[in-house]
Formats: C-alpha cells, structure tokens, sequence
C-alpha cells in the first residue's frame, strides 16, 4: 500500500491497531463463552473486558516483545497481560494461533468487502446516470477496432452497468465465502475448546463457524475471494480501455475531465493525455497478480504449515486498498466523463454509409438474391468507398444488379440510422428493469 494509491478507510482496516483490537475482541468473547459453560469464572471474563476494551495498544511495545518471541500472537498476549493482570492467564484457554489470526483476517475481509460494494453501487449509480443521459445518442459500434454497425453511447455505458452488476454480486457472493470463524483448537478438533465458543464468537463478529477447519481456515476461500478481486479489476480495466480509445485524437468521442490547472505533458502544453484511466489499467493489473498467489496458498501441509502466511500479510491489504482506489476513480471518471455527440456523429459518417451494409445484403436477400450473390453485389460496390472512391448509396444505385431487386426509394431506406436504435429501450429495461 502507498498513499498514493490508498483510500483512508480501507487503509484502516488493515493498520496494527484495527487488527489488534480485533484479536481482542475474539480472545474476549471466547472469554465470555468460556465464563458462560463454567469453565472460567465469569469475573474474570468481565474484567478482561474493563482492563482492555477501550485500550490503545502500543504497537512498538508488541513489536519489541515479538523480536524476542518471534511470534506475533504470543507478542501480542504478553502485551495484553500487562493490561489485565492475573485473570490474563484464562486468555487463549485451549485455543490455537490461527484461531486468532484466521478469524480476524475473515473480519477484515469482510469489512473490505462491504466497502467494496459500496464502491460498486456508487459506480452503478454514475454509470446507469450517463447511460440514461445518452441513452440515444448514436455513436459507431466497433468490432476488431474497425467501424461495424451504428449502436448508441448510452448503450455502451449500459453494457458496462451490467457487468457491474454482476460484479457487485460476485463480491457479495466472495463475502459470504469468506466470511467464517475458526475457534477449534491446535489441529481442529476441539479437543481443549468447546464447540460452543467457536459458535459464540462467530456471532459476535458476524460470522458463521467453519464447518471444519482443521487448524487453519480452507484456503480456498481466500482464493475464490481474490479470484473475484481480480476479475472485479479485470471489468475495470475493460471499461477503463473503452475510454481511453475513445479518447485517441483521431476518434475523440469522449475524454476525460480536464481540470482547470492541469498539465498534459512536462514538454507539450497542448496535451490532454488520458491518465486516469491508463492509471485504471495499470492498478488492473497489480490487483490480477495477486490472485495466483491466492491460488497456490490453497495446497497446505497436513492440517496447515504457514507458507499461506506472509503472502496474506501482502495480499490482503494491498489486493483491497488498490480495488477500492480504483473503482473510486473509475466513478470519478464516469460521473466527470466528457462526451462529444458531434464526433460521433461525424465518425459515423466517415466511411460513407457503409455502416449500413448488411441492411441492403439482407434486403437483397428478401427480395430473391442468393445470400452469395447479395455478398458480391454489396462487397463490390463498398471497397471503392473503403478506399475513398465515391459514396455507397450512390454507387448502389447504379448497379446493374442490385437495380433488378431494389428501387432507390427502397435503397434508401436502408441508410436510416434509427432502424439501429430501435430496441435501445428494449434492451434499457433488461439492464436497468421497466422503470428504468
């Protein structure tokens, strides 16, 4: 994590002191399950409580205790101790590393992941926002980069709110992946903890206990949660290449905001460079690499070894701060995006009508032609104005063959550019619903 990429509230759940307060808090309320079955006294789990509730740990003091024990729960317990005094010792009663470091990283997961959606719906928000905006606003559609057929804008952004849609629901779904308790002991068994604790502080940090957990929580929920990071950022980058070919000189039908103030070049003032969302692509790309480390972390010794270990320490923090940085921005850019009607029209009309090709290979077709023949007539009569020679209509018009089975009139027709805008509202209403 660097600041410069780093939102402050997804930062927070990653600091010391939040994972801290989070291992407290389950070594507590086992404390409490603990007092409530009889196995400590219930003062003890109260005090525990007043002696280190509304404490601010000293992170250097557990970083100098863990350079001696070179263990960071143990660190962590003995600085606990010098808050709690005596009733320390019922601490950790019959519970294992992981069940602390596990069930707190299941908690911080979570809490990224509710941040994440909220991230999603502030993008949907923006983009279902612009899409109604240019929801007829005719703009050339592109296959392979070359003109294809006409589609609208508002189209575009729509496509793009969909796919976010199902983004949103893949984070949801990671989250509940995620989101369990392990409070089960050295290897999983329960042996020196009771089932009933894991279930108490399950509850209490809005979890659900794992089914088994041997001594570690199953890795592959980890990796399906940063597998969902990565195609999350996968769309962001889709959506963010969209924008930036948009953006080139020759097509420049939409750009980014241009702040008053900013520079595009250190050597060219003339420069409106498209680095948001070129930003957007990079920070795609770290979140992406993440993943297969996540992946490889499911295969574990036995009932666990630690290999999963430092590569979670760099993952979680850095795969979830870098999403949330970027799909802000991403709504940043969205809600600000400057859109050129007029360009898009022009852009449309560059190649002379041969947007409307298949309309007349199709009309051709229906009026006797063999699908071939059709092929030939309107290929021959659209390279000449693919290479600048002429204007399609006109040219058709005075072919011999295509004059047997079309009149002008007919022809035409086929050149209307709101015959391609027809179901734009049929397709509004699968994306946003009838209401729109």
């Amino acid at each position: 994590m660097i600041p410069r990429y780093s939102r402050p509230e997804m930062v927070a759940i990653w600091e010391p002191q939040t994972r801290f307060k989070i291992w407290f808090e389950i070594e507590a309320h086992a404390c409490d399950a603990l007092a409530e079955i009889g196995v400590i006294p219930k003062a003890s789990a109260k005090n525990i409580w007043d002696k280190a509730g509304n404490v601010t740990f000293d992170v250097a003091r557990i970083d100098e205790i863990e350079r001696v024990t070179k263990h960071d729960v143990i660190a962590f317990l003995t600085h606990l101790a010098e808050f709690i005094g005596p009733d320390s010792r019922f601490v950790h009663q019959g519970m294992t590393s992981s069940d602390v470091l596990d069930t707190c990283l299941s908690v911080q997961m979570t809490r990224a992941a509710d941040i994440l959606i909220q991230d999603v719906d502030d993008l949907l928000a923006a983009l279902k926002r612009r899409a109604f905006e240019h929801k007829l606003t005719p703009t050339i559609g592109r296959s392979h980069g070359i003109h294809a057929e006409p589609v609208t804008f508002g189209l575009k952004l729509a496509e793009a709110y969909a796919e976010f849609s199902r983004c949103r629901a893949r984070i949801v779904a990671a989250r509940a992946e995620i989101a369990t308790c392990a409070i089960s002991g050295a290897v999983g068994t329960f042996a020196n903890i009771d089932p009933r604790v894991e279930e108490h502080v399950a509850a209490k940090m809005g979890l659900k206990p794992e089914p088994v957990s041997t001594q570690v929580i199953p890795r592959d929920r980890h990796a399906m949660f940063f597998a969902t990071l990565g195609v999350v950022a996968s769309c962001i980058e889709r959506l963010a290449i969209e924008i930036r070919h948009l953006q080139r000189t020759e097509v420049l039908e939409a750009e980014e905001f241009f702040s008053e103030g900013q520079k595009g070049s250190s050597a060219m003032p003339h420069k409106r460079n498209p680095v948001l969302t070129e930003n957007l692509t990079g920070l795609a790309r770290l979140v992406r690499g993440m993943v297969t480390p996540a992946l490889e972390n499911v295969a574990l010794w036995h009932e666990r070894d630690i290999s999963h270990s430092s590569v979670e320490r760099m993952i979680g923090p850095d795969a979830t701060v870098t999403l949330d940085f970027a799909l802000a921005r991403l709504t940043n850019v969205i809600d600000k995006l400057l859109v050129y009607p007029a360009n898009m029209q022009k852009n449309l009309d560059l190649l002379g009508g041969l947007v409307h090709s298949q309309r007349v290979l199709l009309a051709l077709t229906q009026k006797g032609a063999s699908r071939e023949d059709a092929y030939a007539y309107v290929q021959r009569n659209a390279m000449p104005v693919w290479r600048g020679e002429g204007d399609f209509l006109d040219l058709l018009k005075k072919d011999a063959d295509v004059k047997k089975l079309l009149s002008d009139a007919e022809l035409e027709e086929k050149f209307d550019l709101g015959y391609h805008l027809k179901h734009v509202d049929t397709i509004f209403g699968r994306v946003f619903g009838q209401a729109g």
